[in-house]
């Protein structure tokens, strides 16, 4: 930096502010579908959320602290810290801060912002109070909470949660070689029916959910009923907005009794379609692939009690 600064939180709120909705999803969201099952919090598919974020472009705190020409990185500080992997052969060399680093060009984009409020709301501390990172477009590990330092670098970051977790493999240089995870992957998921919900023979039902990308847009959502029709298309809802999460509805009659699988599949603006299988090089991470949603289809409305999961 050419001229570093300090800023508290009021002089952050009095600068020109800016608002944008956003989707933000753990890297770990469905990991309880790998199989074999692998490390982590076992999410099924709660781990993503939408939310109107205000706030300033970490770019226009970057051009008051002046960005010299050979700047690669800007590293971003969270107040949590504390020794991870005690006991193991990865453990931190004492406490350490969550810390990640964004490319100068993500960091300066202007869908990455400093925010203080979520949905014309004052952050809570579950949120990240005072300070987070908004990153529109990459998964949730990026969004640092409760910000305390940025710091421009010149070469790439290779702290704990960069070099060590949240990160997958990549084979286009031939042997596999380590990145760290950024963009997320498109995606689609069935909110309703939940899994093993009943539905009734001859009456229409809505199946629907959200569908989102990283930095592309969703174009389509396509649902596939188990009925022998193959995939058509559902209703995308709302207007499209960058980085935000995309509702859509699919309107579907069962007219047999039987179990049914349920899938949907999303395709976004850069031709990507969600895949069908899960991918090898993702550690436990990006589990974007289609997850069916199994349903009976009974000829009578039955009591039955439903499953809320995340």
């Amino acid at each position: 930096m050419e001229r570093p600064i300090e800023l508290d939180l009021d002089s952050i709120k009095a600068m020109r502010s800016t608002t944008f909705t956003a989707v933000v999803e753990c890297a770990g969201n469905g990991r309880v579908y790998y199989v074999p099952p692998k490390e982590g919090l076992q999410w099924q598919n709660g781990a993503v959320g939408n939310a109107a974020w205000t706030g300033v472009l970490l770019r226009e705190i970057l051009e008051m602290a002046g960005v010299k020409r050979t700047a690669r990185e800007v590293l971003l500080v969270g107040a949590d810290s504390g020794v991870v992997d005690t006991n193991k052969k990865t453990a931190s060399p004492g406490p350490i801060a969550f810390a990640r680093s964004l490319p100068l060009e993500k960091a300066m984009a202007h869908s990455t912002i400093l925010a203080y409020s979520m949905n014309e709301e004052a952050l809570t501390r579950d949120h990240g109070y005072p300070l987070r990172a908004v990153v529109g477009g990459w998964f949730g590990m990026a969004w640092v909470k409760w910000i305390t330092h940025i710091t421009v670098v010149e070469q790439p970051f290779l702290g704990y949660w960069q070099a060590r977790d949240y990160f997958r493999w990549e084979r286009s240089l031939g042997e596999p070689r380590l990145v760290p995870l950024a963009e997320m992957e498109v995606k689609a998921q069935i909110a309703r029916p939940v899994q093993g919900a009943h539905l009734i023979a001859g009456q229409p039902y809505r199946i629907f959910g959200a569908a989102w990308s990283g930095e592309a847009v969703i174009r389509q959502v396509q649902v596939c009923t188990g009925d022998g029709r193959g995939w058509r298309e559902g209703r995308l809802l709302e207007t499209e907005r960058p980085f935000a999460w995309r509702l859509w509805e699919y309107m579907w009659t069962p007219e047999e009794v039987g179990r049914y699988i349920l899938r949907c599949r999303a395709i976004d603006g850069a031709g990507c379609v969600q895949p069908e299988l899960p991918r090898s090089d993702c550690e436990s991470y990006a589990a974007n692939w289609i997850v069916p949603v199994e349903v009976t289809v009974v000829p009578e409305p039955q009591t039955y009690e439903e499953k809320f999961v995340i």
